[in-house]
C-alpha cells in the first residue's frame, strides 16, 4: 500500500549486488508510477527511467529542455512506487560541475538508486540521431569527478555516458571511457554501439560494469539478452518501449472511437477495471478503511 516499502538506501545496496552479480540485468524503462509497479510484478530487477520520456511525456523534445526539478520530482515519484532499484537519465547535470553536483543530491534526496551523466555539449539530443556534439575531455571528466564527490550515500551509482563513438569513432569511445572510469564513474554507458564487437570493445576497455542501451529505431540492432550477456554486458535498458508501445495503443484506440463512435472494438485490448484496482493495491486500503473498497467489481471490466 501507498509506497515502497524499501529505503532508498536498501534499493542502493541492491542495485550495486545484482551489477555484481555477473548475469545480465534487465531495466525496462517505467513512463509512469503505475508502469514501474508493473515491472516489479513481472519480475524484472529494476526500473530504469530515460530523460526522452520524461520530456516527451511533457511534450518536449529530447533536447535538454527538462529541468532538474521536473526529472527529479518525476523520477522521485516513480521510484517511490517500487522496491526495486532506479536509475534516472541526468541528462548533461542541468549544467556545469556545480550543477552537477547538485543535481546528484537532488536525486539523492528524491530516492533514486543511481544516474547517469552524458557527455554532450548543451542542447543536448537523443543518443541515437546524428549530429551529435561532445564537451572536451576535461569537461566531461569534472561533471563524473563532481558527481562521485557530491553524492553521500557512497552507494549511490554515479554512471558516466559518452556519446563520443557517433563524434569521434570506436577508438575515441574506448579511450574516453577509461578516462572516465578513473574520475569516479561506478559504470560506463556507451551510446549508440553500432555492433556486438563494439559493445565488446568497451567491455575489455574497463572493469566497472557497462550497459547497453536497447531503444527502438536507433544504431543499435535490437540485441538479444544472450546476446549482450555473451560478451559481458552487465546491465541492458529498454528506455521508451513502454511509451511507444502504450501512446501507439492510445492512438489506435482514438482513431476507432472516432471511426466507430465508441470504444467498444478495443475493450478486449483493455487493462481491466479489476487488474487496474489489482496494480493499485485497492483492496489493501481498505484494511484500514473498510468503506473504501466496498463495492464489487464489474466482472467485463
Amino acid at each position: 500500500m501507498l509506497y515502497s516499502k524499501s529505503t532508498p538506501e536498501q534499493k542502493r545496496v541492491k542495485l550495486r549486488e545484482i551489477l555484481s552479480s555477473g548475469t545480465l540485468q534487465q531495466f525496462p524503462g517505467a513512463f509512469s508510477p503505475l508502469s514501474a509497479r508493473l515491472i516489479e510484478e513481472k519480475g524484472f530487477p529494476g526500473v530504469y527511467i530515460s530523460g526522452a520520456v520524461l520530456a516527451n511525456d511533457l511534450g518536449l523534445p529530447d533536447i535538454g529542455l527538462t529541468t532538474l526539478t521536473e526529472v527529479a520530482t518525476r523520477a522521485g515519484q516513480i521510484a517511490r512506487m517500487t522496491d526495486l532499484p532506479a536509475i534516472v537519465d541526468a541528462d548533461t547535470g542541468f549544467g556545469e560541475a556545480m550543477n552537477v553536483a547538485r543535481s546528484v543530491q537532488e536525486l539523492e534526496n528524491a530516492g533514486l538508486a543511481g544516474c547517469h551523466i552524458e557527455d554532450q555539449v548543451n542542447p543536448k539530443r537523443c543518443g541515437h540521431l546524428d549530429g551529435k556534439a561532445v564537451v572536451d575531455l576535461d569537461t566531461a571528466l569534472q561533471r563524473i569527478r563532481a558527481a562521485a564527490d557530491a553524492r553521500r550515500d557512497p552507494n549511490f551509482l554515479v554512471m558516466a555516458r559518452t556519446d563520443v563513438r557517433a563524434a569521434d569513432g570506436l577508438e575515441a569511445a574506448v579511450e574516453r571511457a577509461k578516462a572516465l572510469v578513473d574520475a569516479g564513474a561506478d559504470a560506463i554507458f556507451p551510446e549508440a554501439m553500432a555492433s556486438l564487437e563494439e559493445f565488446a570493445a568497451i567491455r575489455g576497455a574497463v572493469d566497472v560494469p557497462i550497459l547497453a542501451n536497447m531503444t527502438e529505431f536507433g544504431k543499435s540492432r535490437l540485441f538479444t539478452r544472450d546476446e549482450l550477456a555473451g560478451i559481458g554486458v552487465n546491465l541492458v535498458i529498454y528506455p521508451v518501449t513502454l511509451l511507444r508501445i502504450a501512446m501507439g495503443a492510445a492512438e489506435r484506440t482514438l482513431d476507432t472511437i472516432r471511426a466507430d463512435g465508441t470504444q467498444e472494438a478495443e475493450v478486449e485490448n483493455m487493462l481491466t477495471r479489476s487488474r487496474l484496482y489489482e496494480l493499485v493495491d485497492y483492496e489493501a486500503y481498505n484494511r484500514f478503511d473498510t468503506g473504501v473498497f466496498n463495492f464489487q467489481v464489474p466482472g467485463r471490466y
